[in-house]
């Protein structure tokens, strides 16, 4: 079973330089606290380590 992951955007993207824009909008996250769920692969690891100051993280079961 793949373990996955619940990302939910805390902090919005307006005055962020456009590659965080870019990385949200590539995880499905398009406004404030809207979540999406994302299978864990080191792809997706990498996007959220660069806007971790963004988004919230949470291990779906």
């Amino acid at each position: 079973m793949a373990i996955k992951l619940k990302v939910t955007q805390v902090r919005s993207g307006i005055g962020r330089p456009e590659r965080q824009k870019r990385i949200l909008k590539g995880l499905g996250l398009t406004r404030m606290h809207r979540s999406v769920t994302l299978k864990d692969t080191p792809p997706i690891r990498g996007m959220i380590r660069k806007i971790s100051h963004l988004v919230r993280v949470e291990p779906v079961e």
